[in-house]
């Protein structure tokens, strides 16, 4: 996974909790899980959004 191994992934948890502190640790991971639900979730979707107008709606001059 772009060539991380255990020990780098460890000194980025630790540089994690040293910035927001051991507290805000769960906010932030249940943050970035809501993220990505609602990507994943829009993803699968297919709503697509029709621009084209009505025939009622035309230029009247």
């Amino acid at each position: 996974m772009f060539g991380l191994g255990l020990p780098e992934l460890l000194i980025i948890l630790v540089i994690v909790v040293l910035l927001f502190g051991a507290g805000r640790l769960p906010q932030i991971g249940s943050g970035i899980g809501e993220g990505i639900r609602n990507f994943k979730k829009s993803m699968k979707e297919k709503n697509e959004v029709d621009v084209t107008p009505a025939k009622g709606d035309g230029d009247k001059k």
